[in-house]
C-alpha cells in the first residue's frame, strides 16, 4: 500500500504519465538490490550462453526465486498500482542488456502490439540495473504519442534490430523525441501504446535494464501458454480470468543466493497457503530454450498485423 507522503509526491507523476504517456521515478531501488540483480543478469548468461544478452526472457526464469522476489519488490508494486490499481500481476519480465560496441537497436515501437491482453490494462517498468545513457543507447520515447492508438507492425530486416519489426514511418514524429537517461535503482514508467525505441550501444560502457509488464488482474491474458501463468503480485484475482503460478521458494539449482531467501522461502510458502488456486509453474517437455525461441519467433512475427480498435 502506498503511504499517504509517497502518494502525494507521485501524484505529479501520475499526470505526467496519462498527459505524456510516460513518467520516471527517481532512487527507488537500492544499492544493494541492484548489486544482487547485476549478478542474476551474469549468472543467467552463464546459463544461456546462447542467446543474446538482450534476449534472457521470462521463461529462462521460471522457476527463478529471485527473478520473483525482485518483480514483487514493494518499491515497484506501489508504481505499479497508482497506474492500474491494488488488484496486480506480473506476466512478462525480462533482462535487456546491450553490451559496450554491440548491443542492438531497438526500432519504433508500441508494446501493446506485441500483447495479446484484453483489455489492454498493462504498464511497463523499465529499472535501470546499470547508468542509461544518450552514448549507450537509453530509451527513446515520443511524448504524446500514447493517444495514437495501436497500429500496425511492419518487418525490419534493413537493419540489425531486436525486435525484427518496427511502426510505420508516417506515425513516428522523431523530432518530438525525448531521451530517457537514468541512473541504477531509477525506474522509468511507459504506457502500452507510447511509441518508443533506443539507438544501439556506440559507448565502452554497458546498458543493463529490467523491462516488467504489469496488468490489472481483470485483464486477460489470451496466451498464457506464451507466459507460463501469470504471478499474482498484490491484491485480488478475478474469477475466470487466468490462472497464477505459485511463487517459487529458493532452490539453489534455479536461483542464484540472495538476501533474505530464507525468509522469502517462509514467505512464498505462506503465499502459496493462501491461495490454493495457484499452479505449478509449467514444465513441458519443451526445454526452456526452445520456449525463449519460439518467443523470438513470436516477437518477430508481430502480434499485431493490422491495427485494432482501442477497447
Amino acid at each position: 500500500m502506498i503511504d499517504v507522503n509517497k502518494r502525494n509526491q507521485y501524484l505529479c507523476n501520475l499526470r505526467e504519465y496519462k498527459e505524456n504517456g510516460f513518467t520516471i521515478f527517481r532512487n527507488v531501488i537500492d544499492p544493494d538490490l541492484l548489486a544482487e540483480a547485476r549478478e542474476h543478469f551474469l549468472w543467467l548468461r552463464k546459463r544461456f550462453p546462447e542467446f543474446r544478452p538482450e534476449h534472457l526472457h521470462h521463461p529462462l526464469m521460471r522457476d527463478d526465486a529471485f527473478w520473483v522476489r525482485l518483480v514483487t519488490d514493494e518499491r515497484l508494486l506501489d508504481i505499479a498500482e497508482l497506474i492500474l490499481g491494488s488488484d496486480l500481476a506480473c506476466f512478462t519480465a525480462h533482462y535487456i542488456c546491450k553490451p559496450p560496441l554491440d548491443g542492438h537497436a531497438v526500432l519504433w515501437h508500441q508494446d501493446g502490439a506485441y500483447w495479446n491482453l484484453s483489455p489492454m490494462e498493462a504498464t511497463s517498468l523499465w529499472l535501470a540495473i546499470d547508468e542509461s545513457t544518450t552514448e549507450n543507447g537509453c530509451l527513446r520515447v515520443i511524448p504524446g504519442s500514447h493517444k495514437l492508438g495501436l497500429q500496425k507492425l511492419v518487418l525490419r530486416r534493413d537493419t540489425p534490430n531486436l525486435l525484427m519489426t518496427s511502426m510505420e514511418d508516417k506515425h513516428v514524429d522523431v523530432h518530438n523525441a525525448v531521451d530517457i537517461e537514468l541512473q541504477p535503482g531509477d525506474v522509468s514508467v511507459h504506457h502500452p501504446n507510447i511509441i518508443h525505441g533506443s539507438e544501439a550501444n556506440r559507448s565502452s560502457k554497458r546498458r543493463c535494464g529490467l523491462d516488467m509488464a504489469y496488468i490489472n488482474t481483470s485483464t486477460t491474458i489470451a496466451n498464457e501458454a506464451l507466459y507460463l501463468n501469470p504471478i499474482l503480485v498484490r491484491g485480488a484475482s478475478v474469477t475466470g480470468v487466468n490462472k497464477y503460478r505459485a511463487w517459487p521458494s529458493f532452490n539453489a539449482n534455479t536461483s542464484i543466493p540472495f538476501n533474505g531467501w530464507e525468509t522469502w522461502t517462509r514467505k512464498s510458502q505462506d503465499i502459496n497457503a493462501r491461495h490454493p488456486e495457484f499452479v505449478p509453474a509449467r514444465h513441458d517437455d519443451e526445454p526452456v530454450q526452445e520456449m525463449v525461441r519460439r518467443m523470438l519467433a513470436r516477437i518477430e512475427s508481430g502480434t499485431m498485423k493490422e491495427p485494432r480498435p482501442e477497447p
